[in-house]
């Protein structure tokens, strides 16, 4: 439930259109992750879907709802996406990790389930991500959810990297260093040249 930028980037014969939707997001007073995407993709107004809960504290989903006194409800956030064009392909960005819960008794891999989309993992490159990462791909599997493949974010660590792909049994399809400034060309120029080399994602789009 991450994001896809491989496609923009692509000979313009092979263009899928997307859609983008971050169905939770917390902390909006600091930071909206909708509208960051939005300049960073450099996206149309229509390929940005805003519904969802957005809640101002930048705590855990279910703590941050408990404290603004709202419940997140897995059908409602269905609801909102069942409403959109059925033909649409959707980038659907999570909120924490996979274990993180989401209300009393769900976490966020049980909305991920209900939606049942392939998953992308963006990971850190730095020491301790071996062990986040193979934990998070052991939770997708034990739900039988499919993995696209992992994005690493940081400075290049080629054994972190070879240690996911091989104890993870997934393929790593970029290594995107931290950009300063971090702006839609920057990321682009990245993306052509770096992310998704042989065009699996595309593949898991069609």
């Amino acid at each position: 439930m991450h994001r896809y930028r491989s496609v923009r980037s692509a000979p313009s014969s092979s263009l899928i259109p997307l859609r983008y939707w971050k169905p939770i997001q917390t902390g909006v007073a600091l930071d909206d992750d909708t509208s960051e995407v939005r300049r960073l993709g450099s996206c149309r107004p229509g390929e940005v879907l805003r519904d969802g809960v957005r809640l101002r504290r930048p705590l855990s989903p279910h703590l941050a709802a408990r404290l603004s006194g709202v419940t997140i409800e897995v059908p409602s956030l269905l609801g909102a996406l069942a409403a959109q064009p059925p033909s649409t392909r959707w980038i659907v960005e999570g909120a924490g990790g996979v274990l993180v819960p989401i209300n009393g008794s769900q976490l966020m891999v049980d909305l991920m389930v209900r939606l049942g989309f392939p998953v992308l993992v963006v990971a850190r490159a730095a020491l301790g991500t071996i062990n986040h990462t193979l934990m998070t791909l052991e939770a997708l599997s034990a739900r039988s959810l499919a993995v696209a493949g992992v994005v690493m974010v940081g400075r290049r660590n080629l054994e972190n990297r070879r240690a996911i792909e091989t104890y993870g049994r997934v393929r790593v399809l970029g290594e995107l260093p931290r950009l300063g400034p971090l702006t839609p060309r920057a990321l682009a120029r990245w993306a052509a040249s770096e992310l998704d080399a042989e065009g699996r994602l595309q593949e898991w789009l069609r």
